[in-house]
């Protein structure tokens, strides 16, 4: 009897998946997923065609039976997936290749030689090969039901109008299975009437299928499912499929290894833990995990909503500056451990503003010779291009000292309003790069945004030096205001002395606040002295003049050490500068060299030609700095670590060297020293009258 009802209910859902294929193939041929979809008709009616036939007595039809059923619920499940904006167009054949795979696993798990055509067949079979078909049958029916879940809650209203007729139909299918597998898995066979019933329950599916079809130009193209969710669910389920297979693993061990198997086990999967936590931890695994993810599942690579949101919290932390926080924001989109920033400075070269977790050695802290440097960046200004130093063709249009950096991958140019600012520098990131159009729009939008944010820091910064020198001109005015009393104070000594001049208590006094007054003028005068007049510039001869600053220093300290050392080189050299405010400027930087030198240290002055310049270098073994103290206090006014100091010193130094057409370089290791090196144009007999005319 049940035989002619399995045949004729079967051959009812083949017949309703034919004629809905065959609608496929012809006026509904142009609906979205159309192919995917008649796939899953195909094998569906396949599967049907060879149940019915086996109830029918035909022969060899039921070895197929099981292979179909596996086939068709592959074929569904790929049409949800479809549904869900799986695969990826640009990796369609990876994907086939990936259905395949699935299919031939499938096969190998859930095929021991059982077969459930016939429920007599199947009705007294005992043992732990039936029990394992059915529990992956009833797996398989959970995947799709869960696929079709995800569908239908992952859409908007608009969406879930037109595929819940899809998530009906599929979804009918993948419940009625997991319903007949359930009970058999209970009653240990498969009931006869559920089995029967099934052919007519999928060609019921048939009509919700087709109305879903209908609606498929409402049909999403692509996923919502958010990347954290899928990073997460993908992490997840890596996690509990190689917990469970080392859990086997470890039932094994424990199995075969005897008095010992506990032991073994114990330490077997507490080293899988570990094993699995290292991986978890790792940044460049969840590097390759996000882009294998988004290569794979999204039509782009990046979600722009979380990129631009991390990228903006990232610059507005309090910590660390404000280069090294733009560096790490611009990283982070590419997956780079780090870089480097340069900032163009002064017209002609490229000055380091910031390394993150990159070392950055003192030949490329101060960019190249200015002809590169200033090739390089009309180069940058007239094409804007992301450089990929992976590319030999690319890496050629660099220049060598950013080039030659361990490391380097990709140079990204700071464009602000159509001119260079800057360029930044970034590392080889932790997984496999394809720099397309996508990450190359992405990195220049963020270049842009990052040169816009630096450049307003230093405006304000800026802003901030032009407040404080305009409270030190405040300040100047009460101090002129003090000198004034000295000076009247003195004033009225003068007709005074002129009465008692011969009493010596009177003298006394006088002498008492005329030292008084000189003293106090002579400190506030340290700090305030400057020369309304410009001095004019000529040649100055440098060896006579530091001799004089070393002998004077020695005479000021007597035996006191440490006492500075002067070596040159090569007499005779001279620069064009104004006689008294470079002396001004190469005292300070020997002073403070003084100051910085323990007793028992050493103070060497030397001065040597290099080129068309003259170079001077202070260098002491005091206590050094630091690279960010160099970086962000040493030449900034005000800032002093002195406790008498003003804080303006090493910032006149370095503006009147850049005035003069040079350079104050620093060169310092924490604990060992620190070198001062002045560089200056060479002083040549043409720029006589030039001075002559300017003066």
């Amino acid at each position: 009897m049940h035989v002619g009802i399995n045949s004729l209910s079967y051959g009812l859902a083949a017949l309703a998946f034919l004629a809905l294929a065959g609608l496929l193939l012809g006026g509904w041929s142009r609906r979205r997923h159309a192919g995917a979809l008649l796939l899953a008709c195909v094998c569906c009616a396949a599967w049907a065609a060879l149940i019915a036939a086996d109830a029918g007595g035909v022969a060899g039809a039921a070895r197929w039976v099981d292979v179909m059923e596996v086939a068709r619920n592959a074929a569904c499940s790929f049409f949800i997936l479809r549904l869900l904006g799986y695969p990826r167009p640009d990796a369609r054949w990876r994907w086939v290749g990936y259905c395949a795979g699935y299919g031939a696993a499938l096969l190998l798990a859930l095929l021991p030689g059982w077969r459930l055509a016939q429920a007599e067949s199947a009705a007294g079979v005992e043992g732990l090969a039936l029990a394992w078909l059915l529990a992956m049958r009833t797996v398989m029916a959970v995947a799709g039901m869960v696929l079709v879940e995800q569908l239908y809650r992952q859409k908007d209203a608009q969406s879930q109008w037109a595929v819940k007729y899809a998530c009906l139909g599929i979804g009918g299918i993948f419940a009625y299975d997991f319903y007949l597998y359930c009970d058999a898995m209970l009653v240990r066979q498969v009931s006869a009437d559920i089995w029967a019933a099934r052919g007519v329950v999928n060609a019921l599916t048939v009509p919700l299928i087709a109305v879903a079809v209908a609606r498929s130009a409402a049909w999403p193209s692509g996923m919502l499912l958010s990347r954290q969710a899928m990073f997460h669910s993908a992490a997840l389920l890596g996690s509990a499929a190689y917990l469970l297979a080392m859990g086997g693993a470890g039932y094994y061990l424990r199995y075969v290894g005897g008095n010992w198997g506990g032991l073994i086990q114990v330490g077997f999967l507490f080293g899988a833990m570990l094993l699995l936590a290292g991986v978890l931890f790792s940044g460049t695994f969840r590097s390759r995990l996000k882009v294998f993810i988004s290569k794979h599942f999204y039509r782009y690579d990046y979600d722009y909503r979380e990129e631009w949101l991390g990228f903006t919290r990232k610059l507005s932390q309090q910590t660390p500056g404000p280069a090294e926080r733009a560096i790490e924001a611009v990283a982070q989109l590419v997956e780079s451990p780090g870089g480097a920033l340069w900032i163009w400075r002064g017209g002609e070269r490229f000055t380091v503003a910031a390394q993150c977790r990159m070392t950055v050695p003192p030949a490329a802290a101060s960019g190249g010779a200015p002809d590169e440097d200033a090739a390089f960046r009309q180069s940058i200004e007239r094409n804007q291009w992301v450089i990929d130093l992976g590319e030999p063709l690319q890496r050629a249009q660099v220049p060598a000292w950013l080039a030659r950096l361990p490391r380097a991958r990709l140079v990204v140019p700071l464009m602000l309003q159509d001119r260079l600012f800057g360029v930044l520098l970034l590392q080889e990131p932790r997984s496999a790069l394809r720099l397309n159009w996508e990450v190359i729009d992405l990195l220049k939008v963020a270049a842009s945004q990052v040169a816009s944010y630096l450049a307003l820091q230093e405006t304000t910064t800026a802003l901030m030096t032009a407040r404080q020198f305009e409270s030190f001109h405040r300040m100047s005015t009460f101090i002129v205001h003090d000198l004034k009393n000295l000076v009247a104070q003195l004033s009225l000594m003068i007709p005074n002395a002129k009465l008692h001049l011969d009493n010596p208590e009177f003298q006394q006094d006088m002498l008492d606040t005329v030292e008084h007054g000189v003293q106090k003028m002579k400190l506030m005068l340290q700090k305030l002295q400057r020369s309304d007049a410009p001095e004019a510039a000529g040649p100055v001869e440098l060896g006579p003049m530091l001799a004089r600053m070393v002998a004077q220093m020695a005479t000021l300290r007597g035996s006191a050490t440490p006492q500075p050392v002067f070596r040159c080189d090569e007499p005779g050299l001279s620069v064009t500068a104004a006689h008294g405010r470079l002396e001004r400027v190469l005292g300070h930087l020997l002073q403070n060299a003084v100051d910085a030198t323990p007793r028992d240290g050493e103070v060497a002055l030397r001065l040597r030609r290099d080129g068309e310049q003259v170079v001077v270098e202070i260098s002491d073994t005091g206590q050094g700095m630091t690279p960010e103290f160099i970086r962000e206090r040493l030449f900034k006014p005000f800032e002093s670590t002195k406790a008498a100091g003003m804080g303006i010193g090493a910032f006149e130094s370095r503006e009147y060297v850049a005035e003069l057409g040079g350079r104050l370089e620093v060169q310092s290791v924490p604990g060992r020293g620190t070198t001062f090196r002045v560089v200056l144009p060479a002083w040549r007999a043409a720029e006589v009258p030039a001075i002559q005319v300017a003066a």
